[in-house]
């Protein structure tokens, strides 16, 4: 169990940064694919010359996999760094849920949303607050966060994703869209606290939080 404190976060996933949070702050993200697309690239030509049943084939085999594998461990690594200081930081942690079967569906996405791991990260961040005595909120996929205004509670009609900041007509304020979801995400876990749904992990919920 870890130490009892008084935050709370709202947490928006997105693919230039992983990770954007209800206080500002943004992880970066490594895009590890990318990182090692051409040592891959070329590991890859490489088996592709070699004969059916070689041993040269075998080892150029070997060559790939461990591509694969130091990309695989460089993303876990990133993921277990980001979810355990978040959990160490935060006692409600709000994280909102993606239908990323239908999203990786898009050509021009796929390869970035896969990359993101975002149902891996949040696999982390629950089971880490579950353990640790922390409390998990899932928010609900239609749920408008990134066109509420955090503000003035206005709803914007549709949203491209190429729009990373708008001006709110009914109050006027200028609005990042990842910083804004994640103060929305944090709002609604806190209300979704006080009926116990999409909640898990439950453990002490602070006194601003449970009103």
């Amino acid at each position: 169990m870890l130490p009892v404190t008084d935050k709370v976060v709202g947490v928006d996933l997105g693919i230039t940064d992983l990770m954007i949070t209800s206080e500002g702050e943004k992880s970066g993200n490594p895009r590890h694919t990318r990182k090692y697309a051409r040592k891959l690239a070329k590991a890859q030509r490489k088996l592709a010359k070699k004969k059916l049943g070689s041993s040269n084939r075998r080892k150029a085999k070997v060559k790939v996999a461990r591509v694969h594998a130091k990309i695989t461990d460089c993303r876990k690594d990133f993921l277990h760094k980001q979810s355990r200081r978040l959990v160490n930081e935060n006692q409600v942690i709000c994280v909102e849920t993606l239908r990323i079967k239908n999203m990786i569906k898009n050509p021009k996405l796929a390869k970035h949303i896969a990359d993101a791991s975002w149902g891996e990260l949040t696999r982390q961040i629950e089971y880490k607050s579950n353990w640790g005595g922390r409390t998990f909120v899932a928010i609900d996929q239609w749920f408008p966060s990134s066109k509420r205004c955090s503000c003035c509670g206005y709803i914007a009609g549709k949203m491209s994703l190429n729009v990373r900041s708008w001006t709110c007509p009914e109050c006027a304020t200028v609005l990042d869209r990842d910083c804004n979801a994640a103060e929305n995400i944090k709002r609604q876990g806190m209300s979704l606290i006080a009926f116990g749904e999409h909640v898990s992990g439950i453990g002490p919920v602070p006194v601003s939080c449970s009103r």
